[in-house]
């Protein structure tokens, strides 16, 4: 393996790690980003026809504008806009090399991926929470019928599926799922579908689950899933259910263990909040910075591309002033 040495590693070409790269272009900084997958592999891996809560300005990073057909964009706008900030910028962006640790020797850092070694002086992490799901941890999970992303509808039609979940996500597979002539049941932990759910996708869901066009089950789990059924918990009681496919998305959860491995460290509630300086955006490792969504910890809402954007400035002017300390 070769060696290469930088200013900075920017680890994660999602929107945030795309816009930490051009802040460090502008300030003449020696950077590389590294991505494990596709570039921005989370939209990527976003269902075909998903759309965004946010409008299309307010996922526009260096003022780079971002012209979709409607005011929310959909994943292929999203798609096509962050490539071509990429490849116009010219931005150094590795693809489909993964990180495997980050070591802080000295005053560098020590960065060592699939392909080769780097040393830096700064890292910046911003993975997301994407790749992780929150596993149901009941038996059959790890049957083949069962997903933790959902893609589109089209291979569900005539059969019976389970969505697990009730947030923006589950909803907007339900619906499709339904409108592709699958028959949807949902199994929702809480007593209602989710607050957060899209205004303008909410009443849709309400509605097919009153006029019984979609089955829900509230403050109901899964218990066992087997080959062709699923067994669930009710306030009724215990329910079999015939099943085909199971679609949990029960929400991801940022790659802990990584981030633990390069001596971050953690809230000790259930968040699971890591340690950093809000006003630096560097973490309790000095010199090592998180940028976006990772920030939140278990508290995946409260980060998104457009209210974390700013991260990217942040950093790359704290380490233009500290570059070398």
């Amino acid at each position: 393996m070769k060696s290469t040495d930088l200013d900075i590693i920017i680890i994660g070409a999602g929107p945030i790690g795309i816009a930490c790269a051009l802040e460090c272009k502008k300030q003449n900084l020696n950077y590389q980003v590294i991505e494990k997958g596709a570039l921005t592999n989370s939209l990527f891996n976003y269902p075909l026809n998903m759309t965004f809560f946010s409008t299309s300005e307010k996922l526009e990073i260096d003022n780079i504008p971002f012209i979709s057909n409607n005011p929310k964009p959909n994943r292929n706008e999203a798609l096509e806009y962050y490539r071509r900030v990429a490849t116009s910028n010219q931005l150094n962006i590795n693809l489909y090399e993964k990180v495997v640790s980050i070591k802080k020797h000295n005053d560098d850092f020590q960065v060592v991926s699939d392909q080769q070694h780097y040393k830096a002086n700064k890292v910046i992490i911003a993975t997301g929470f994407y790749d992780i799901p929150n596993y149901l941890n009941v038996p059959g999970e790890d049957l083949p019928k069962v997903f933790h992303y959902y893609k589109e509808a089209h291979p569900f039609t005539l059969q019976n599926i389970a969505v697990v979940g009730a947030s923006n996500s589950a909803v907007d597979a339900a619906l499709e799922i339904y409108r592709k002539s699958g028959n949807v049941t949902m199994i929702v932990r809480k007593e209602a579908i989710g607050e957060r759910v899209k205004y303008w996708v909410r009443p849709d869901i309400l509605n097919r689950i009153e006029e019984s066009s979609i089955t829900a089950y509230f403050n109901s789990e899964i218990k066992e899933i087997k080959l062709n059924e699923i067994i669930i918990e009710t306030p009724e009681g215990e329910k079999i259910l015939p099943n085909d496919y199971v679609i949990a998305l029960t929400g991801y959860r940022p790659n802990f263990k990584f981030l633990a491995d390069a001596g971050i460290e953690f809230s000790k509630d259930e968040k699971h909040i890591p340690n950093y300086n809000s006003e630096t955006m560097e973490s309790n490792v000095k010199g090592l910075y998180l940028a976006g969504v990772i920030c939140g910890g278990m508290e995946t809402h409260k980060w998104f591309i457009e209210n974390s954007r700013i991260h990217a400035k942040i950093i790359a002017n704290h380490i233009k002033n500290n570059l070398n300390k």
